[in-house]
Formats: C-alpha cells, structure tokens, sequence
C-alpha cells in the first residue's frame, strides 16, 4: 500500500494552490462557527455536558481529514449517534454522571475499534445490508424521539427519564399547565430567527447569531432568576491525554450500544461521503479507507474525552456549499474549536439550554422523511411496509431495537425475494427472432409442444425448491401434448451443489413425462460447473444451444434422428467460450 492510499490528503495536496486554501479557509471557518453551538447541543442531548460537544468537535476532525478519502465530509457530534447513545447507556448510569461519562467516552473507543477491525477485514460491503427504507424509517423515528427529548427545555420543566419516548410524550402533555414561558419563547425565537436568516442567505451562520443573542440576553437580565434553565459552567482548555476505563465488566455492558452506534455510524458517514463523490466525480470514496479513517478518528477522540463522532449531513452540506477542496477545511475547524475551548469558554456560562434545543430540533428537520414515505406507498408497496414497521418498532421499542429489527427485515428481504426469483413463461413475437415474457407482450406466440422459459437468478440451496415447484406446475398447466422445454439459462449467474441436484432432478422429471429439456445460453461459469459434475454429458451435448431459436428449430427440423433435439451448427458445449 503507498503513503497516498493510507494517508490520502497527501493525493489531494499534490496539486493544492492558494486558492483551494481561500476557499477551505472560508468552508473551515463557517462550519468551526456552526459546530460550536451544535457541539454543546448534540453533548447535552447525549446525556454529556456541554463541553465534551467541543472536545468532540476537535480531536476526531484532525484525524479524519489525514485518513479520510472524503474531502468534503465534516465529521463530528450528531444528533442520531447522540440519541443512540442516550438511549443505551442511560439504562446503565444517570445521565451526566461521572460513571455516565466514563461509559460513554469507552463507548466511542469500542466503536472505534469495531470499525478499524472492519476496515482490516475488508468488511465495508456489510453497509449495504441496510436498505434504503430501513433507514427512513429509523431515521424518521430518531428525529420524532429526539425531538421529544428536547421538549423539557423547549417547556422548561423537568421531565423524569421514562425507557420508552411515548412515555415521556405523555408525561409532557399532562404537564404543559407548568410550561415556563421564557424558556418557551427563546426557543420558538430562536427557531424563527435561524429560519429567518437562512432564508436571508444560506451563509449566514443562524444558529450561532442565535446563541450569541440568547447569550447576551440571559445574562444581560439575569433570566437564571426567572426559572430560565442555563448552560452554566463550561471549563476552558484544550482536551487532556487521558486513557478511557477499561473494565471488562463495563465492556460486556456496553456492547450493544457499541453494535448499534457502530452501524449506524457506518451507513450514515459513508452514504454521506458516497453522495459527495458522486457531486464531485474528482475522487474515489473508499469503503474500507473510510472505516480506517472513522475508526482511527474515534479512538483518538476517546483518548481525549471526545463523544461519539459522525459523518454531519448538515455540516458536510455546509462544507460542501462553502467550497471545500480537501481536509484542510477540516483542519481549520477543529482549530477554530481549539480556540474556542481555550479563550472563549467563560462567554458560554449564560447560553440557555432552551437556545440549543431549538438548534437540535432544526437540525433533525430533515431527518424525518415523509416525502419519502409517500413515494414508496404510491411506488413500492413492499419497501413502504418495511420502512412503517421500522419506523414503528423504533418508536415504540427504542433505538437499539429499531436498528436490530432493520437489520433483520433488510435481511430477511433479500433472502426472501433470492428464494422466489422471477421465472418467465416466452413466447415468440411474429415475425422476429426475438423471445419475450408473454405475460408482457400478449402478442407472443407458444407452441402446444414447446415451453419456453427463462430464469432469472443464480440457482442454489435458497431456491431450488421454488424452482423445481414452479417449473413442475407449468408442466402441468401446458398439458399432454408438451415435448419440449426450452429453459434460458442466460440470466443463471451462478449454480451450487443444490441447484445441480435440482437441475437434475428436472430432468429426470421431464425423461420420466417424455419431454426433451434443451438449455440455452448457459454462461462460463455454470458451464464449468457442469462438465465438472458431468452434468452435460448426462444431459447430453446435443442438448445445449447458444440461442432459444436454435434450440426450437432443431425440434421442428429434427436434424438427426439419432440424436433428437440436436442441430450441430448451433451447440454451446465449448467450455473455452
């Protein structure tokens, strides 16, 4: 492996000039400015104070801009990742705790090592077990649940840790005659000021003028005296090399969180990186580089009491639209956090909490996807079902059980459509040389001798059953007067030990009823695997041809009685081919 694969900001620096720097000094410094406030905000909603938000934002950027292949991705605190970690090791220790924090910081370093040990496997293909409405549902349901843990600082009064976020919803609507409305206000002002401001310009750095402004106003009239809930105290300084506890015991307790958040981590970061890729076209995202890349972040993060990290859709659209060129856009940003943790932390004393959750709840705007949800329904039945149930379990179970029950539906789709593949009845359009689905195209013409059909898949253990039931009932459907079966094989990818045997036994069915089986098109590797096994000797060469036509015409023209189904100019047994 070149230095250029294993630290690829050295490619995107070969031909770095001084006006890619303007421009990632200028995308660097505008997320810096965001990250800040959303840093203490994704803390506080992960159970943390405020600073370890900062400390997140520092540490893991620096070394993700050295080994990431992303050039556009900011990666630090996000509210998703904040939420999965809230819900899992909040069952353990009381949020904010010493012992909470201990969890979560060894919680960061797991994940991290989950995803380096990943990245060395070469494992990055197992994101895509994953589907898209697995993840809108999940997602939805992560921003409806985060945006119910942000109401007791949107109404101002305490609301007491319930295990599931309907309980907490309830909690709040029977409790709304104690709503304070100070911190009702500065909440809905500061949503409609960054709306406001965005839709000025989408430069305009709104959640931070929010701050500042709620900031100066808090302790301008001393609204802590008026019920006002505030940030408080926030220590200044750059973050200490400190080792995260390791205790097997507190490992065990963890894991599966740890599992949760490392996949979640994965499909988010790298379908964020992968989308860039495909705007830009100037770079290559790669799977496993990015696992390093994430991983490595993350243990250098704990090592310095940072949260968990992520790819930010946000703030990498942000870095994105500000014109990055490279990691160094990174690099400043986590500079201007270090700056912040050493002289700028004091100012933070009087920033109320009420002002960050109206940042969280913009924030998580866009998670919730109900144009999506509409689409699949009027498009894709199936997905949509998929999509609502993870949705629902996520909801009314938890985190961690919505991405297990994701995981699981995305699986048990894909093993559930491989053992029922599609399998085509074809016909002959008039006049032509070509065979199509008669189901399509109504005007195809059959034979009462001749069944044609194709099958679209590999053949092995997860479907031979279905396709040897399938193939018997149409058998049966086309009656007495079948002689021939014509199965396209073109379509057949690859064959198992089972599929052989089904194979076979087709056969033989077919033998004991008097009708010849013919294969068409059968490609390299089934090919290989049938000499192998002797399958077309026992089938018989003169049985395999290159086309369907081939194979037809040979029956009506019935070259060599002696070899029946057989016409030599058009035979595929050339296993070189």
């Amino acid at each position: 492996m070149s230095w250029k694969s294993f630290f690829p900001i050295l490619e995107s620096l070969e031909s770095y000039t001084s006006r890619d720097f303007t421009k990632d000094l200028s995308a660097g410094l505008t997320v810096g400015v965001m990250l800040i406030p959303q840093g203490m905000a994704y803390a506080l909603l992960t159970g943390m104070p405020p600073i370890y938000g900062l400390y997140g934002g520092f540490i893991p950027l620096l070394f993700y801009a050295i080994f990431g292949t992303s050039r556009q991705m900011s990666i630090g605190p996000v509210a998703i990742s904040s939420l999965l970690v809230l819900a899992g090791i909040s069952q353990l220790e009381d949020p904010g705790s010493a012992a909470y924090v201990e969890l979560v910081i060894l919680t960061g370093l797991l994940v991290g090592a989950a995803q380096l040990l990943l990245s060395f496997l070469r494992m990055g293909f197992l994101v895509n077990f994953l589907s898209h409405p697995v993840l809108v549902g999940f997602t939805s349901a992560a921003a409806v649940i985060i945006a119910i843990s942000q109401l007791k600082d949107l109404f101002g009064f305490p609301i007491p840790r319930f295990s599931n976020s309907y309980e907490s919803l309830i909690y709040a609507i029977q409790h709304l005659g104690e709503t304070n409305f100070l911190s009702l206000g500065f909440c809905l002002g500061s949503v409609i000021l960054i709306l406001l401001l965005k839709r000025v310009h989408s430069a305009i750095p709104g959640p931070l003028i929010a701050t500042v402004m709620g900031t100066i106003l808090a302790w301008s009239l001393q609204l802590e005296n008026y019920g006002l809930s505030l940030v408080m105290e926030v220590p200044s300084g750059l973050p200490a090399f400190e080792s995260p506890v390791m205790d097997w015991d507190k490992i065990i307790l963890v894991l599966p969180t740890v599992f949760t958040v490392t996949v979640i981590c994965i499909v988010e970061s790298i379908g964020i990186a992968k989308v860039l890729e495909a705007k830009h076209q100037t770079y290559e995202v790669r799977p496993n580089q990015e696992l390093l890349a994430l991983g490595i972040s993350k243990l250098a993060g704990a090592f310095f009491q940072s949260l968990v990290t992520s790819g930010s859709f946000s703030r990498s659209a942000v870095n994105d639209e500000a014109g990055a060129k490279t990691g160094v856009s990174s690099i400043i940003s986590a500079l201007l956090i270090a700056l912040t943790l050493l002289f700028l932390t004091d100012l933070v004393y009087f920033l109320p909490k009420a002002v960050l959750a109206a940042i969280i709840l913009l924030a998580i705007k866009s998670l919730f996807n109900l144009k999506e949800a509409i689409h699949l329904w009027h498009t894709h039945r199936r997905d949509f079902w998929m999509m609502l149930v993870t949705f629902i379990v996520t909801l009314l179970l938890g985190i961690g059980e919505g991405v297990v029950a994701g995981v699981a539906l995305s699986i048990s789709t894909v093993l559930y459509r491989s053992s029922r593949p599609h399998l085509a009845v074809l016909g002959k359009l008039p006049g032509t040389q070509y065979y199509r689905n008669i189901k399509r195209f109504q005007e195809a013409e059959q034979s009462d001798e001749v069944l044609i059909i194709r099958f679209d898949d590999q053949l092995y253990f997860g479907n031979a059953a279905y396709f040897k039931e399938h193939i018997k009932k149409l058998v049966r459907q086309k009656g007495p007067d079948l002689r021939l079966l014509i199965m396209d094989a073109s379509s057949m990818h690859d064959i198992d030990s089972t599929g052989i045997h089904a194979l076979e036994e087709i056969h033989n069915y077919l033998k004991g009823r008097n009708i010849c089986l013919n294969l068409c098109g059968v490609i390299g590797p089934v090919r290989d695997m049938l000499f192998k096994v002797h399958l077309i000797d026992h089938f018989g060469k003169e049985n395999f041809f290159m086309y369907i036509q081939n194979a037809e015409e040979a029956y009506y023209q019935k070259v060599e009685e002696k070899n029946g189904c057989w016409n030599p100019s058009a035979i595929q047994t050339n296993v070189k081919e």
